[in-house]
């Protein structure tokens, strides 16, 4: 109940916050006005035109999913429906972003790229999204962020942001795998490329990585253990990050010849000034807090921009550099840019992002821009909205919506964390890497189909006894095609079309048991592709 209470604190914070921090201004207006120009000369480059504008019921749904991490409420579809103010759209996008659920979504998705979602006796998960939820609540600067994340110390209990690299952290004290995933989350560079060799592609040098690596070495996780009373086993107990700095002040490295060279702490070849502090990750957090060069901006809108769009300006999102150079490098630059102006105001960057013509934009495609089509290793071109399969989160937060009455008050955050990692352990898959990768895609498996159509959360939304959305739409519902509209609503956040009305009004005439039929047509609505993607 306490992360309850806390939730609610923030989310009155996100409120607040939000209208202090971001104004839709003209300025903002010209911002979004350029990404528009930049987008339309590919296109004229490339001689394609872009989709229709999608539907205002569709560009909900996906502005909700992308923005809060879950399908929106029936009756919000309704009423965005009937809304005839012209800036409904842009008046939505604030609200989406201005909300504790944006928070919440946030919290996953930096949650799940920082330390995944297997636990260790090490780390604190729950401390961890304290962190990035107050962080994301209070729209602290991305690069405050990220320096807490750096330099961070003290009890996995006790400091949130510590617990990124307490994950990250091997027992031979190389940290070899802090620096790798450092340098791919905030910068987007992957140097571990260049750990054993030179770049075959650019000028990276093996000593790159090992400079990186410098900056990393200091850190150290203290593996508390302690014997269990009952059992009189030896048991781990606890993680603590620590600073160690009598430790051997450079780095040595072996090359491909055999010779051993030393790596001095270095950012993308300019020797770091250590003569103010002895604590190199300090070092290394204020170099990316002041990054006279934008990487760490630059990578975050990279990113950021995949988040809305399914791809980025780079493929992969954290590989950019001159071997890989983005498809739209102008407006790269220039969100990067805006973004360091704005003072790496996060919310802003949404909004400029989610405000753009590209976003606006229908799924389908035509003739006109079928080359468009990064699916098959084409370079995007932005000109329609790729189709996105949900994450294993997003689905289980639609289900939950879908379950519950709109008025239903709210739900234990708690509880819900807590029931949602357990139905996430089914569907992730951990690779021997060096970053132990995960994958929780919804593919199509037999498993995942047996458990969307028979699994807890289904039972749930049908079951008789509960008081769900089913019951609620049969309670008020005046007849059967009210039903019938009410469920899509609910589930695919659309109107049923003609067709399938003038289908299914006789079925559901027809069936002896109403509210069995009615409970048919949900369950088929919950186990659709239309539900399960993001388009």
């Amino acid at each position: 109940m306490l992360l309850y209470l806390v939730s609610c604190v923030f989310g009155i914070l996100a409120n607040s916050s939000f209208a202090q921090s971001i104004r839709y201004s003209g300025t903002d207006d010209e911002v979004v006005k350029e990404i528009n120009r930049l987008i339309r000369q590919g296109w004229q480059d490339n001689e394609v035109k872009p989709s229709k504008t999608a539907g205002d019921a569709e560009w909900l749904r996906r502005a909700t999913l992308d923005i809060q991490g879950h399908i929106p409420k029936g009756s919000e579809i309704e009423a965005f429906l009937s809304d005839k103010d012209k800036e409904k759209r842009r008046q939505a996008l604030i609200r989406l972003i201005d909300s504790p659920d944006y928070m919440h979504h946030m919290t996953t998705v930096w949650s799940n790229l920082l330390i995944g979602r297997i636990n260790s006796p090490f780390i604190n998960p729950a401390m961890l999204r304290k962190f990035l939820r107050e962080s994301f609540a209070t729209n602290r600067p991305w690069n405050d962020i990220v320096y807490d994340l750096v330099t961070a110390e003290g009890h996995m209990d006790e400091s949130g942001a510590a617990n990124y690299l307490l994950a990250q952290l091997e027992d031979d004290q190389m940290n070899v795998q802090a620096t790798a995933k450092t340098t791919r989350l905030f910068l987007g560079i992957q140097v571990q490329c260049t750990q054993c060799h030179n770049h075959p592609f650019n000028d990276w040098q093996q000593s790159q990585f090992w400079e990186f690596n410098s900056f990393m070495r200091q850190a150290r996780r203290i593996q508390v253990r302690r014997r269990d009373p009952i059992t009189e086993r030896v048991i781990e107990s606890y993680g603590e990050l620590r600073n160690q700095n009598n430790i051997e002040p450079n780095v040595f490295f072996e090359k491909r010849n055999g010779l051993m060279q030393v790596a001095y702490p270095a950012y993308f070849g300019k020797p770091a000034d250590l003569s103010g502090d002895n604590n190199r990750r300090i070092v290394f957090g204020n170099i990316l807090h002041e990054d006279e060069d934008k990487h760490l901006a630059r990578a975050f809108v990279n990113r950021m921009w995949a988040q809305f769009f399914g791809y980025g300006f780079t493929r992969p999102v954290d590989d950019i550099g001159p071997h890989n150079p983005p498809s739209h490098p102008e407006l790269l630059e220039f969100l990067t840019d805006k973004f360091v102006s704005s003072g790496y105001n996060v919310k802003q960057l949404m909004l400029w992002i989610t405000s753009s013509e590209a976003y606006q934009l229908d799924s389908n495609y035509s003739k006109s821009n079928e080359i468009d089509n990064p699916a098959a290793g084409e370079t995007p071109l932005f000109s329609r909205m790729y189709i996105k399969a949900m994450t294993a989160e997003q689905v289980y937060d639609s289900m939950l919506v879908a379950s519950q009455p709109d008025d239903s008050a709210s739900l234990n955050l708690e509880q819900v964390q807590a029931d949602r990692n357990r139905w996430l352990q089914q569907f992730v898959s951990t690779f021997g890497t060096d970053e132990n990768d995960e994958a929780t895609t919804f593919n199509g498996t037999i498993p995942q189909a047996l458990m969307m159509m028979n699994g807890e959360l289904i039972n749930l939304a049908l079951a008789e006894n509960q008081t769900n959305k089913l019951k609620s739409i049969l309670s008020n519902a005046g007849s059967s095609q009210d039903a019938i509209v009410k469920l899509y609503l609910t589930v695919l956040s659309r109107n049923p079309t003609r067709s399938e009305l003038n289908q299914l009004k006789p079925l559901m005439n027809q069936h002896a048991n109403p509210r069995n039929a009615m409970e048919d047509l949900y369950w088929a609505l919950l186990n659709s592709n239309e539900f399960q993607f993001v388009y």
